[in-house]
C-alpha cells in the first residue's frame, strides 16, 4: 500500500496493526472496531460491551510527539494514514478523538500501574494520551488466511466439535504431548494456537517452537485432525484477562471448546460452595465451553505420565514439567532426559541454539557411536539423538 505525501499520518507498530486486524476480521467480536469515548468509559466500568463480557475497552492511543500533534488537530471525517515500519499499512476515517488516562488503562490490563511490572513498563512506552476511533482498514492478510484455514478444515472433516488449546511450547515437552492426545480423543478437530509475541524472545523464538510442534504433529499424530495457528499475542493478551480474551478469540475462530491447564496463572482458581470456580464463572463466553485439566507429572512409581488427581503416590515421587526449568537446561546446552522431552525435539532445539557447537561431528560419531562403517554425513541433531541412546544404555549402571 503506497502512501501519499501528507501530514495526516499516525505511526504505529506491528503489534498495534495485528490487534486492529484481529478486530477487523471479527476475532474480538462483539468488538469489531475502535470504541468511542462513551463506549471506552462504559466498557472499562462494566467489563461488558453490547451485552457480552469484555474485560476492558478497545482503543488506539499511539504514543509520540508527532502522533499526539496529529490527533490534537484531527477533524471529524478526515482520513489519516497508518504508517508501520516505513510504509502505509492502512487508514482511519476520524470519528472522534478523546483523552485517555494511560495509568488507568494499564491498571485495567495488568491489575497494577506499578512501573516495575514489565508489562506495565513496556505498554506505557507505547501508550499515548489521546485515543482515536472511526472506521478503519489495515492490511494483514495472514490473519484472514488463518480464519479460512480453520473453516476449510472444518468443512473437510465435517467437524461437529472444534477444540482449541493455547500453547507457548517454550519448550514443547511430554506433558504437552499428553494433553494434545487426550484432547484429540474427544474432538473432531483440534486447533493449537501457538502464541506469537511481537517482542524478540532470545531464549526460544517462534520459529523453533513452531518447528518442534509441527514435527510432533506430522510424525506422531493423525495430522489431518490438527491445525496450528499463530496467536498474535499482542499486549492486550499480556494481563490478568489473558484467558478471557483467548476464549473470545478462539470462539470467533470457530472453536466451541477451550481446554485450559488447571495450573494456568490466569485461571484464578477458588473454592466456593464446595465447588472449584475459575475466572470463566464470572466471564461466561456464550457458545464456548471451557474445561480445565489437571497438571501432568511423571511418577517414578507408576512409571508413566499421570495427573495429580489420579496418582496415589506423593509429590516426592513426581517429576514436574516446569517449562522454565526445562528451558534452563536447554539454555545451558544440556540435553534434557527423554522423560521430559522427546529426544528429537531436544536435538532440534539444541541444534538451533548452538549451531556451531561441535568442531568435528564425524570424529565424534566414529569415536562414541556404533556405526555401519559406511562413511556418512552427520548433523548436530544426529549427535544429540545418538548421545541420548548412550545415556539410556543401562548394562553398566
Amino acid at each position: 500500500m503506497t502512501s501519499k505525501k501528507t501530514d495526516k499520518q499516525l505511526y504505529i507498530d506491528i503489534e498495534a496493526v495485528a490487534t486492529l486486524a484481529m478486530a477487523q476480521e471479527g476475532l474480538l467480536a462483539p468488538v469489531k472496531t475502535l470504541m468511542t469515548e462513551k463506549e471506552h468509559k462504559e466498557t472499562d466500568r462494566t467489563k461488558m460491551f453490547n451485552g457480552s463480557p469484555f474485560p476492558f475497552s478497545f482503543i488506539l492511543a499511539p504514543k509520540g510527539k508527532r502522533n499526539e500533534q496529529v490527533l490534537k488537530n484531527a477533524q471529524k471525517g478526515e482520513v489519516i494514514e497508518f504508517i508501520c515500519e516505513g510504509r502505509k499499512i492502512g487508514e482511519i476515517t476520524v470519528n472522534e478523538v478523546f483523552r485517555i488516562d494511560p495509568f488507568k488503562r494499564v491498571e485495567l490490563i495488568y491489575g497494577t500501574s506499578n512501573k516495575t511490572h514489565p508489562g506495565v513498563s513496556s505498554t506505557l512506552k507505547r501508550l499515548g494520551n489521546y485515543g482515536i476511533c472511526g472506521e478503519y482498514h489495515v492490511e494483514l492478510p495472514e490473519i484472514k488466511d488463518h480464519v479460512q484455514k480453520i473453516q476449510t478444515a472444518k468443512e473437510h472433516l465435517h467437524a461437529e466439535t472444534v477444540t482449541g488449546i493455547v500453547l507457548a511450547a517454550r519448550p514443547f515437552h511430554r506433558a504437552h504431548e499428553r494433553l494434545i492426545r487426550l484432547t484429540m480423543d474427544r474432538t473432531d478437530l483440534l486447533v493449537i494456537f501457538l502464541t506469537k509475541p511481537y517482542m524478540d524472545d532470545p531464549t526460544m523464538d517462534y520459529s523453533i517452537r513452531e518447528k518442534t510442534l509441527e514435527y510432533f504433529i506430522n510424525n506422531f499424530l493423525a495430522s489431518h485432525k490438527v491445525i496450528v495457528v499463530p496467536l498474535e499475542n499482542t499486549y492486550i493478551f499480556s494481563g490478568i484477562s489473558e484467558l478471557i480474551l483467548n476464549g473470545i478469540v478462539l470462539k470467533n475462530y470457530g472453536c466451541d471448546k477451550f481446554i485450559v491447564g488447571r495450573n494456568h496463572a490466569g485461571l484464578g482458581l477458588y473454592y466456593e460452595d464446595e465447588h472449584v470456580n475459575t475466572i470463566f464463572d464470572n466471564f461466561k463466553i456464550q457458545g464456548l465451553e471451557t474445561e480445565t485439566v489437571s497438571e501432568f507429572v511423571y511418577c517414578d512409581m507408576c512409571k508413566t505420565i499421570v495427573t495429580m488427581n489420579t496418582c496415589p503416590h506423593g509429590q516426592h515421587h513426581h517429576v514436574s514439567y516446569k517449562s522454565e526449568s526445562i528451558l534452563e537446561l536447554l539454555n545451558n546446552g544440556i540435553l534434557p532426559p527423554a522423560v521430559l522431552m522427546r529426544t528429537e525435539v531436544s536435538a532440534m532445539i539444541l541444534e538451533h541454539k548452538f549451531p556451531d557447537r561441535f568442531k568435528n561431528i564425524s570424529k565424534l560419531f566414529y569415536d562414541l557411536v556404533p556405526t555401519t562403517g559406511v562413511v556418512e554425513e552427520y548433523t548436530q541433531k544426529d549427535v544429540y539423538i545418538s548421545l541420548m541412546k548412550l545415556y539410556q544404555t543401562s548394562s553398566l549402571t
